[in-house]
């Protein structure tokens, strides 16, 4: 028989073995997912900031998201929105996707992501868009996931086919070539056809019609940070046109003739340059060749408007009946990015530093150690693209007078 002594002790092992669950269970409950094995988890501290970092101050409703130093510092984190779950964005915005039947997995993965580290607060809507009509397999799953409405839609097949210009025996020739040349996707016709559609039709879906602002989001891609304030507002309210994450150089074999057919238009069209444009980030002699310079397009959040607009569109039909999408292989991000230098004004694009971003094979992590704390991310800064060689962010940076964030010179490599 225990005596009174061991009874009590055996009785305080047991409520402190309940204590030791709680907590467990509340850890786990409150950590972040990581989105990738490898990737290190580093925590957000009580406050949500860290010991030395800017702090963080709400932004209520309809007051200007902006960063919490001077305009100048790209790297200061954004003041956080702190939404209310289950609450409506404002701006007339959507996460969009070029997505097949196919892509359900992959879609999947990316769509928790960004629900689980931004849509959740502020339910925009998801358009999804395909060249077939979607099943009814992939519209229940996605519909179970997404926060907002999820709308699908499917291609006209005039803006996924060959215009009639288009001779398609020198498109075939053009591919055979690239391939003897192992040049990436460069026997490809639907890669051919997708680069073309996100030049110049998506945002003239019929689902399209009521939107301001475009998200445009892939099948697996990662999100490595917290987003807690709605890029969309700010966007709006600091009248930001275009925004990015990751920058590089296009492989010239794709684009021979791009910038030539780019300069004919210029030369045709002279209204349309902005008198404070970004040139000078994609070409190094003031306008005679391009160096290649792009915004890595299967990010970006920008100004549906600036599409739709009559130098943009004006731009592309140029571009499309010279037939550089088939008979070369021009991407999309070279054309929205030469088309953003060129008309529109460089104070209207925007780098999201915090947005830790995944896409194959490239990643952009806050290499500033107060904006991961702040912004609970799972990413590891030494992975970060933004301040290497191949990258075209330092030179933007440079041209804008931006503020590089602490250290980032031990990134560089």
């Amino acid at each position: 028989m225990a005596t009174p002594r061991a009874g009590g002790r055996y009785v305080r092992l047991a409520l402190f073995a309940i204590v030791l669950l709680f907590c467990g269970y509340s850890l786990n409950r409150g950590s972040p997912i990581s989105n990738n094995g490898a990737a290190s988890v580093i925590p957000r501290n009580d406050q949500g900031t860290s010991p030395d970092g800017p702090e963080q101050v709400v932004v209520e409703h309809g007051e200007k998201a902006e960063p919490v130093d001077n305009q100048e510092d790209s790297h200061a984190p954004v003041k956080s929105s702190n939404k209310a779950a289950g609450a409506k964005g404002t701006v007339k915005a959507a996460l969009v996707a070029l997505a097949r039947n196919s892509d359900i997995a992959s879609m999947s993965n990316s769509i928790k992501q960004i629900e689980q580290r931004f849509n959740k607060n502020y339910n925009y809507d998801w358009v999804f868009l395909n060249d077939e009509p979607f099943d009814s397999d992939f519209k229940k799953a996605i519909s179970a996931i997404v926060s907002g409405e999820a709308k699908f839609g499917t291609v006209p097949k005039e803006h996924w086919s060959y215009p009639d210009w288009i001779d398609k025996e020198k498109a075939a020739y053009a591919r055979e070539d690239m391939v003897q040349r192992r040049i990436i996707y460069g026997g490809s016709v639907s890669y051919r056809h997708m680069c073309r559609y996100e030049s110049g039709f998506f945002y003239r879906h019929e689902l399209m019609k009521d939107y301001e602002y475009y998200w445009r989001v892939d099948p697996d891609i990662k999100l490595y940070c917290d987003i807690d304030y709605d890029v969309f507002q700010y966007m709006k309210d600091n009248n930001k046109k275009y925004g990015f994450t990751i920058s590089l150089h296009e492989y010239q074999e794709t684009i021979p003739t791009l910038w030539e057919t780019t300069k004919e238009f210029i030369d045709e069209n002279p209204q349309y340059l902005d008198e404070d444009n970004n040139m000078a980030w994609i070409s190094d002699d003031k306008g005679k060749s391009y160096n290649g310079c792009h915004f890595w397009s299967n990010f970006e959040i920008a100004s549906l408007d600036f599409f739709r607009s009559e130098a943009y569109n004006k731009y592309f039909e140029h571009l499309d009946k010279a037939g550089g999408f088939f008979y070369e292989r021009w991407g999309d991000a070279p054309v929205h990015s030469i088309a953003v230098s060129l008309f529109m004004p460089k104070d209207q694009i925007h780098y999201f530093n915090d947005i830790g971003y995944f896409h194959v094979p490239f990643t952009n992590c806050p290499v500033d150690e107060a904006t991961r704390l702040a912004k609970n991310c799972v990413c590891k800064p030494k992975k970060d693209f933004t301040w290497r060689g191949h990258s075209c962010t330092p030179r933007f940076h440079t041209l804008l007078g931006l503020k590089r964030p602490k250290g980032w010179e031990n990134f560089t490599e």
